[in-house]
């Protein structure tokens, strides 16, 4: 593979900038990652303005976009499945599609179009029942399908506990309705929590929590209020792609830091027995509230996704000129005192006749996820920075492959 993992990484974030802008402001999730697979599927049999965007869009050299694209769907990863799919219309099959489809990951499947309910079976048994239903309804006259789908179901190295929904702080328009919240548990295993600086947001409380298995690392970000959601979920991809490299984070001092409340955390100080030989140490909580989000983005509405090019590429392999399209992605996620788990899958059709639609002291900082925040799945391998054996690195190591922004809370009451 030609492409560095830091190469891969930056297109992928460079995308999610793309897709969340156009999802916007509201409560979601997505995965940048899944529309970005199709895509670089779709490379290798582009050619002209399509290949152009295509090249645009996804963020680096196509043939070698597709080949990171093909081992990711082929080599399994322990706490993350994938899955690809083509299938087309009877009678519409030529030598390129076929050529195409042996370049595949091995293990897609292929084969005629089998109807709705085929598509639908496909979703559910790709993301282990979390996506019921394939995102695009076929049309009469549809002629191709290609699909991604990836899923993930993790429970924490250790649960959150569990406290009032006061514990927002006052400053939190969420305090007072919800009735319970989740906070750091006592010991932390599992769980970091601190303040950073950023280029893209200022100063932003970070949450990350560990999957059991250590092969999935999910990390909350919020900022100041006022900050767009798109520097926010900027920043938490730089910061959670970071945490799982290890790579470097800019972590604020708590002793520069005023005493007190403020939208984002407060922080007190007190006299305590430290093993410092400063004599201060510092200590962060956080508090966050459980959420759930289910999301359905229309792909096609805006150009910058890169969609139109996909469905050209597709047209051109069944010999067609420029055919009509459909692109959507069906989204889940659940954040519980418990766990996490989240799919989605992608979905591009082409066909004919349907409309196309595009629109010495001890300083503590209790962290408080009160307002709008940004939340990242990035996968990992089992304990990566302690590693000694001269074995290559899962090729997902350090990929985001969801992420949210959280506008709309729940009660952490009744966990999952």
């Amino acid at each position: 593979m030609v492409l560095a993992l830091a190469d891969v990484t930056a297109a992928v974030a460079r995308y999610a900038g793309r897709l969340h802008r156009v999802a916007g402001e509201g409560h979601h999730v997505a995965s940048p990652l899944g529309a970005w697979l199709l895509l670089a599927l779709c490379g290798p049999a582009s050619s002209g303005d399509a290949r152009a965007e295509l090249a645009e869009v996804v963020g680096c050299d196509l043939d070698e976009a597709a080949a990171v694209a093909r081992v990711l769907l082929w080599v399994s990863h322990g706490q993350l499945a994938a899955a690809a799919g083509v299938w087309w219309r009877a009678g519409a099959s030529t030598d390129r599609l076929a050529r195409w489809l042996a370049g595949l990951p091995p293990g897609a499947e292929t084969g005629q179009l089998a109807g709705q309910a085929a598509l639908d079976d496909w979703a559910d048994r790709s993301t282990g029942g979390m996506i019921s239903k394939f995102p695009v309804d076929l049309p009469p006259k549809v002629l191709l399908v290609l699909a991604t789908a990836l899923a993930a179901r993790i429970s924490w190295q250790a649960p959150f506990d569990v406290v009032p929904g006061t514990a927002l702080g006052p400053h939190s328009p969420w305090a007072s309705q919800l009735p319970q919240v989740l906070r750091t548990p006592r010991g932390g295993r599992g769980h970091e929590q601190f303040i950073a600086t950023t280029a893209e947001a200022g100063d932003v409380a970070v949450h990350s929590a560990t999957a059991a298995g250590r092969e999935l690392l999910v990390t909350s970000v919020a900022a100041q209020p006022g900050v767009p959601s798109a520097d926010v979920l900027a920043a938490g991809y730089r910061l959670a792609t970071a945490l799982a490299c290890g790579g470097h984070v800019e972590k604020r001092s708590l002793f520069d830091l005023p005493l007190g409340p403020a939208p984002l955390w407060e922080i007190t100080e007190q006299p305590a027995q430290v093993e410092s030989p400063g004599g201060r140490e510092q200590k962060c909580t956080a508090v966050l509230p459980a959420w759930s989000a289910d999301s359905l983005h229309d792909l096609a509405r805006d150009p910058g996704l890169g969609f139109g090019a996909a469905a050209a590429t597709l047209a051109g392999l069944l010999g067609q000129g420029q055919l009509e399209y459909q692109a959507r992605q069906a989204a889940t996620a659940r954040y519980s005192r418990t766990g996490f788990e989240a799919a989605a899958v992608t979905g591009a059709v082409v066909a004919r006749g349907f409309p196309i639609t595009r629109p010495g002291l001890l300083r503590t900082a209790e962290l408080r996820f009160g307002q709008p925040f940004a939340v990242i799945a990035v996968t990992t391998e089992r304990d990566p920075h302690r590693r000694r054996d001269p074995v290559p690195r899962s090729p997902w190591h350090g990929l985001p492959v969801f992420s949210a922004w959280i506008t709309q809370p729940e009660n952490a009451g009744n966990p999952t």
